[in-house]
């Protein structure tokens, strides 16, 4: 069974930096392009960034210059390196993979990370 779990998410000042982490789990699988998401309250969820196994990125224009995704596909796994971190970037992120196994081919969703940015 594939399964995406995040980790790194908490409370941090405005200005301050925060790194995401999600891992892939599951036997005989190969992850695609993966991704973060962010949902705020009262808002719909919005893309932050992807990148695909090849390493070509995608940011939303509100994080570029401020967060680097990156992966490490031997591990399956994803980040999100958040600096300069606002307050508007208050959220539950999700991470999001497209991945293929030997009997499935799915977009898996993570369970989300709260991000909190406030002083």
């Amino acid at each position: 069974q594939v399964q995406l779990v995040e980790s790194g998410g908490g409370l941090v000042q405005p200005g301050g930096s925060l790194r995401l982490s999600c891992a892939a789990s599951g036997s005989n699988l190969r992850t695609n392009t993966m991704g973060w998401y962010r949902q705020a309250p009262g808002k719909e969820r919005e893309l932050v960034a992807t990148i695909t196994r090849y390493a070509m990125t995608n940011y939303a224009d509100s994080v570029k210059g401020r967060f680097t995704i990156s992966r490490d596909n031997a591990k399956n796994m994803v980040y999100l390196q958040m600096n300069s971190l606002k307050p508007e970037d208050t959220a539950i992120y999700y991470c999001n993979a497209d991945i293929i196994t030997t009997v499935t081919s799915m977009i898996y969703w993570g369970q989300g990370t709260q991000v909190t940015v406030s002083s």
